[in-house]
């Protein structure tokens, strides 16, 4: 009985993902060895995210023997970068770094051309980052209590800056204004040095932004840190207390980063990502470049960051909801 092209087709592809369930660590790292892995970044060069992959990627490839290449793709939210890893083939060659910004695109947009959680495969946590409150120099605020007394005697007069419309610190500043129960506004600006000249020069209240960056401001005097929003202080800001000890209770966001592969990508090589990664990030070496980032090193299994990433996506898509942000 002739086979029709559609019956052909189909049976190529059980074939294909028979040969892929099938294969052993050793076969899986044999297929990639000695070839270059690129190592997709949703963010230019230069920031904490692109130096956490650099890091990483360079004790990684020492380990492995074979190189791992940064490319570097920015825009639209991650999604670029993204979706050029979803569509990747499961060979091996390809990583992600993954962040915050996975979880928050799923629900930023009104379609995607790929399944954040069917078409990646995470493989682990990096890092974790802390975001702070900060006021001027200058402000009237001279702790968070006082900010939050003012803003409750004063409703709709606080004005709450962070960087653009649906990064992960703007959606954390409209989090923290409604845990807060407060009537405020919150300002989008492009960057952190344009939010850092309008804090300063008093045209808004309060910012909310990652520390790393921040951390030249306050050592300097020219701002000041009301509350960090994780759970505990942070050892770079210790005398700066948790906006929890602060007057806003159980409130604890904080910033990931993280490493993923394609949709697909035998268990084998995921098991070796995170085996190198998770190496990588014991390394006294490793540790201490990402430290002296404001970064609180932090691996995992593969399990326990496709549990996370479930968790922060119906998470940020409830803050979107609340803040009244439209999907692009």
């Amino acid at each position: 009985m002739p086979i029709s092209k559609q019956g052909l087709l189909h049976w190529v592809g059980l074939l294909f993902i028979s040969i892929f369930a099938f294969v052993t660590p050793a076969q899986a790292q044999t297929a990639a060895a000695g070839k270059t892995i690129r190592f997709v970044v949703p963010f230019g060069p230069g920031g904490a995210g692109d130096l956490t992959a650099r890091i990483v990627a360079q004790k990684m490839s020492e380990s492995m023997g074979q190189p791992i290449v940064i490319d570097n793709k920015p825009g639209a939210g991650g999604v670029v970068a993204t979706n050029s890893v979803a569509k990747a083939p499961p060979d091996g060659l390809t990583l992600l770094l993954m962040t915050n910004s996975v979880a928050v695109t799923a629900s930023m947009f009104k379609s995607l051309p790929y399944d954040t959680l069917k078409d990646l495969a995470p493989v682990t946590t990096l890092a974790y980052f802390d975001m702070v409150v900060v006021t001027s120099a200058n402000s009237r605020f001279k702790s968070l209590p006082d900010m939050l007394a003012y803003a409750r005697a004063n409703p709709g007069k606080l004005n709450i800056g962070s960087i653009n419309v649906g990064s992960t610190q703007n959606l954390v500043a409209q989090m923290f204004k409604s845990s807060a129960a407060l009537d405020a506004q919150v300002v989008p600006f492009n960057g952190t040095p344009a939010l850092v000249t309008a804090l300063r020069s008093g045209d808004i209240d309060v910012a909310v932004e990652i520390v790393a960056p921040m951390m030249s401001q306050i050592k300097s005097s020219a701002v000041r840190g009301l509350a960090v929003l994780g759970g505990a202080r942070t050892p770079d800001l210790p005398d700066v207390p948790t906006a929890a000890e602060s007057g806003v209770p159980n409130f604890n966001v904080r910033g990931w980063n993280g490493m993923g592969a394609p949709g697909g990508t035998p268990p084998a090589l995921i098991e070796r990502f995170n085996r190198e990664a998770n190496a990588a990030l014991a390394s006294p070496e490793v540790r201490k470049k990402l430290t002296d980032l404001s970064l609180d090193v932090h691996g995992s299994t593969p399990d326990q960051m496709a549990k996370l990433l479930q968790s922060e996506i119906p998470r940020w898509a409830q803050v979107i909801e609340q803040a009244g942000i439209p999907k692009q």
